[in-house]
């Protein structure tokens, strides 16, 4: 963490305000996830992007940041109440512009994208049960050498623990071992903060 970007008071002051929403807090990205998101958007020029799960705008606020000029970023999540947070910390960071909001069930919002392949960057972190769903729609639709980055893949270690029989772990799992053997994609497991899957459309 020393020896990466820090953290501007727009960042400071939406980690404080989302830990202030109690356990719920820990959907946050990781600060050091965020730097890895803007400089990975800004080094491929990304100028279509989307993401889903949004929460308090954390990885939005990242994504946005690193836009190439006239690029832009659709977000989606179903919660008004969190997506508040994410919306005035965008207005604050001057990248509000760029960013479109949908509220409504992601696979739908995907759904109604064109089919054709036009996004540089998708990233997933929402709910694990439905890792599989967003990813069949994204893929198809990103540009070949469009990457797919995929959230908590790691779940905390939890995925190693034979004796863990929680839903979301197995979804996780399953997920993983899906991503890996699909022909569209090259993959790569990062350990960034919860486990960053990094997947390039060939």
């Amino acid at each position: 963490m020393a020896h990466s970007a820090p953290i501007d008071d727009v960042q400071r002051e939406l980690i404080d305000e989302t830990a202030r929403l109690g356990p719920v807090s820990g959907m946050q990205i990781a600060p050091e996830q965020g730097a890895f998101l803007t400089i990975l958007a800004r080094a491929l020029g990304v100028r279509r992007a989307v993401e889903v799960g949004t929460f308090t705008g954390y990885s939005s606020l990242s994504i946005a940041r690193g836009l190439a000029e006239g690029g832009t970023l659709l977000c989606c999540d179903v919660s008004e109440e969190w997506t508040a947070i994410a919306r005035r910390a965008w207005d604050r960071a001057g990248v509000a512009d760029r960013i479109t909001l949908r509220l409504a069930p992601a696979v739908e919002t995907l759904r109604a994208l064109p089919s054709e392949p036009h996004l540089d960057l998708a990233f997933v972190d929402a709910d694990k049960g439905a890792y599989r769903d967003y990813a069949e729609e994204l893929i198809p639709r990103l540009r070949p050498g469009g990457l797919l980055l995929v959230d908590n893949v790691l779940w905390s270690g939890r995925v190693l623990d034979e004796a863990d029989s929680g839903e979301d772990t197995k979804h996780i799992r399953a997920f993983n071992d899906w991503l890996v053997t699909d022909p569209r994609v090259e993959c790569v497991l990062l350990p960034v903060a919860d486990g960053l899957t990094m997947a390039v459309r060939r």
